[in-house]
């Protein structure tokens, strides 16, 4: 049994001048658009594994059907802001997790642990959940998976650390987009191919080029 319909899932954006490790292949406007589409799979995947979609925007921002929050800080201040304020179970996804589905968002969800927890890559972490948010400290950037479960072990809580293609590919370089153009089925990928993008193979590995008119895969 997953989590209850009640359970809000906090969705952390920067709706301008997101995404600069994309400059190279997309200008800050497309970015900003590639941005939303990703959070617009990102919202449909927690609605479908029944929790409530909340985004947190760093600035004024409006999305049909949604409620948003927004709290002027860093990512760590603004959460921890956030969790204080909570007194039931919390679910945070990452608003670049684009390959995420409803299923693989369940399987955190029915965590018998306090804390449900993905890793990204490079030591990051992409989703927590938590039973208890008064009892956790965010403290991203770095080597944040490791800060995390350092974190959950101050406090006493129990983890299950989550292993999920899915949940930790997040989308940051532009090698990331392979896996979009491949694996997601939504906004992402519609966005990707409406501006010319890709797949080639070149030297027997797979990567992504942007034609001047729009390619089919």
């Amino acid at each position: 049994m997953y989590a209850r319909m009640s359970t809000d899932a906090i969705i952390p954006f920067k709706p301008v001048n997101p995404k600069t490790r994309l400059s190279s292949v997309l200008g800050r406007e497309e970015r900003e658009e590639f941005a939303r589409a990703m959070l617009e799979d990102v919202v449909e995947a927690v609605r479908g594994s029944g929790a409530i979609p909340v985004i947190l925007s760093t600035q004024p921002f409006s999305h049909q059907g949604v409620a948003v929050e927004v709290i002027a800080a860093g990512l760590n201040d603004s959460l921890n802001q956030v969790f204080k304020k909570r007194d039931a179970p919390l679910f945070l996804v990452m608003a670049d997790l684009c390959l995420a589905t409803p299923e693989a968002l369940r399987r955190v969800l029915s965590t018998t642990a306090d804390i449900g927890i993905v890793p990204g890559r490079g030591g990051g972490t992409n989703i927590l959940y938590l039973k208890d948010p008064r009892r956790f400290r965010a403290d991203f950037y770095g080597a944040s998976f490791v800060k995390h479960l350092q974190v959950a072990s101050e406090f006493g809580a129990t983890h299950e650390v989550v292993d999920s293609f899915r949940l930790h590919t997040d989308i940051d370089e532009v090698e990331d987009l392979v896996e979009v153009l491949i694996h997601n089925t939504g906004k992402s990928r519609e966005f990707l191919l409406s501006r010319g993008f890709s797949l080639v193979t070149e030297h027997g590995r797979v990567s992504v080029k942007r034609y001047p008119h729009k390619q089919a895969l």
